[in-house]
């Protein structure tokens, strides 16, 4: 079996995939729900999908060099779309679907993508609003085929594309192989523009080499072979799941299932049996809330059993890590293992050898629990701008609160301001058509990543916060509002929640409520409401977020604590521009949008 340091290049994945892959294993290559159920995609199948793909974008004049835009939800069309475009020597430049359609116009024009991707209509009529204004985009690729609109010009279906590549094939054989062949290590492979939490997107440009680079390091730490199995629900156009769930699920031989929609991921689960998830961590809150829930609902020796397995998983795997697990110990494990443990595993696929977790920051206690149920979260961490992978912690080697040690060949120091820094093949050219934000980032050879952090004394990076969302209190106190706000969403009452204090006397808050939670605490209460609104008004409420406020706050120093807050009934949306597509705060803007009730806070 060809190492993977041998694949330099996404064309070279390729070739390995469809010359050697069946020759370590005869599983499916990828799987997707088709009428409720899951079918099976061959490499064979996965070939000539690409190849015609390839061929038909040739013959529709994308060259080497030219950018091709997706904005496409994750399906098997996504990859053969990424795989056709750079097997072919173009760039191609995926956006979420998610964008409004001035930011897709802002990306297409920026980005001067000659062709656009989209999935369906509504993804079409993005398009369509913005078209006249588009320079440089003349040819838009449409994925569902029922979606067509009659009579637009230079509008084709994904079927009509291979018809023109079958075409484009007979007259010159040979073209898609031969450009494989033409990639080097160098050459620009993507250009992902981050959302940002200020200001316009910004393309990062990504080379083989930047990519490439990050699978092979993550593969020589971290034990995935040809029998794991992924499932993938994080959009594809995030590198995190691009490079992780994609990239290195098949530089390993592995099988991606396609989850149907974010939705469906708890049955899906059960279907597929994946035995690797990459996920943000909002999916493990959620799972927690849910068996938090049930064990609540459930008779007291019940919720005693539970409370008793938890407390001795811990103390096995506390145990097991020193190396040494007395007999009594292991004889309760395994009765917990029995009565608690099997049963959470099964509702998790039942064949889940560890979650890789990136995107946000971990609850310490969060990664404890799935540690003691059996279930190891693996957290990383990392930037678009390192394709992305920077640190990760082991399954041979993990400590939560912490994302893990340096990736090999990747270099990490921290500056004086505490600002981390780092150096590698995993680091971009910069930013596209942007010396001046490149310049700002990329000083002497390293790349400044806008994080705060330390290493501890075993050589774990250790993450604080954003530099530039460091709050400074009127006290002369430094905050970082990151780790508080995880602590105050590992509650099941809390949906959302973003601290304010910057330049402030003291530190408030605004939050969302798990109206589904909260509903279910209202009825035991018999506290009548009519609606969200009523709801988070009623004085018993407010009075119960008080005390929750107040518990949580204990394990704070005294200037971090919640003084005052105020209970929303809407969540902070993409819609309403106050978070990314990546689901990070926008804080500016949230401030901006309830400046009346923080104002209001600090006027008591």
């Amino acid at each position: 079996m060809q190492k993977p340091s041998a694949r330099k290049t996404v064309p070279d994945l390729f070739l390995w995939l469809v010359e050697e892959r069946s020759k370590i294993t005869n599983t499916d290559l990828m799987r997707r729900k088709v009428e409720g159920k899951f079918e099976g995609i061959s490499t064979d199948e996965f070939k000539n999908q690409t190849e015609l793909f390839a061929l038909g974008l040739a013959a529709l004049g994308v060259s080497r060099g030219d950018k091709v835009a997706i904005i496409s939800e994750n399906r098997p069309e996504w990859v053969y779309s990424d795989m056709g475009i750079l097997g072919i020597g173009a760039i191609d430049v995926p956006l979420y679907p998610s964008l409004t359609d001035a930011s897709v116009e802002f990306i297409l024009h920026n980005s001067e993508s000659k062709c656009v991707i989209v999935s369906n209509k509504f993804q079409l009529n993005k398009i369509l609003k913005v078209r006249e204004r588009l320079r440089t985009t003349k040819t838009i690729i449409i994925l569902n085929e029922k979606d067509m609109i009659i009579d637009t010009d230079g509008l084709y279906s994904f079927n009509d594309v291979q018809e023109l590549g079958k075409v484009f094939k007979s007259h010159h054989p040979n073209y898609f192989n031969e450009n494989l062949k033409l990639a080097k290590e160098d050459d620009l492979c993507t250009i992902i523009y981050t959302s940002g939490t200020t200001g316009e997107p910004k393309g990062v440009m990504l080379t083989h080499r930047n990519i490439m680079s990050n699978v092979r390091a993550v593969l020589s730490i971290l034990p995935i072979d040809h029998n794991d199995v992924f499932l993938s629900f994080l959009p594809l156009c995030h590198i995190f799941e691009r490079m992780g769930g994609y990239y290195t699920g098949f530089s390993c031989g592995g099988t991606i299932c396609y989850a149907e929609s974010i939705e469906t991921v708890a049955q899906d689960i059960l279907t597929v049996h994946p035995t690797i998830i990459t996920s943000v961590p909002r999916l493990f809150e959620r799972i927690y809330s849910k068996v938090m829930k049930n064990v609540e609902s459930q008779s007291a020796s019940k919720q005693k059993i539970f409370n008793w397995a938890i407390s001795v998983g811990k103390e096995y795997m506390k145990a097991k890590k020193g190396g040494s697990v007395p007999v009594i110990l292991n004889i309760k494990y395994k009765a917990a293992s029995k009565l608690v443990f099997g049963k959470l595993q099964a509702k998790m696929g039942g064949k889940l050898r560890f979650f890789v977790s990136g995107g946000a920051a971990l609850s310490k206690d969060l990664g404890e629990f799935f540690e003691a149920v059996g279930v190891i979260i693996l957290e990383g961490y990392g930037l678009t701008e390192t394709s992305p992978v920077i640190a990760v912690n082991k399954l041979d080697d993990y400590k939560f609160g912490t994302v893990g040690k340096i990736l090999p060949g990747v270099e990490v120091k921290i500056a004086s301001d505490g600002e981390i820094l780092a150096q590698g093949p995993n680091i971009m050219p910069g930013y596209y058509k942007n010396k001046k934000e490149t310049d700002s980032v990329i000083i002497n050879g390293w790349l400044h990543t806008g994080d705060i952090g330390m290493f501890d004394v075993d050589g774990f990076l250790m993450i604080t916060d954003r530099k530039k969302h460091l709050f400074k209190t009127t006290a002369g106190k430094y905050i970082a509002p990151t780790p508080i706000e995880s602590l105050f969403l590992s509650s099941k009452y809390i949906d959302q929640f973003i601290l304010i204090g910057d330049k402030r006397i003291f530190l408030s808050a605004l939050i969302v409520p798990d109206f589904e939670s909260l509903k279910d605490y209202a009825k035991q209460q018999n506290i009548i409401y009519s609606s969200d609104e009523d709801l988070i008004i009623n004085k018993q409420i407010v009075d119960f977020y008080d005390k929750e406020i107040s518990k949580l706050g204990k394990k704070l120093a005294n200037f971090e604590r919640v003084r005052k807050f105020r209970l929303l009934a809407k969540p902070f949306t993409l819609d309403s521009g106050e978070i990314t597509p990546s689901l990070k705060y926008r804080r500016k803007i949230i401030e901006e949008h309830y400046k009346h009730l923080i104002e209001e806070m600090y006027k008591e």
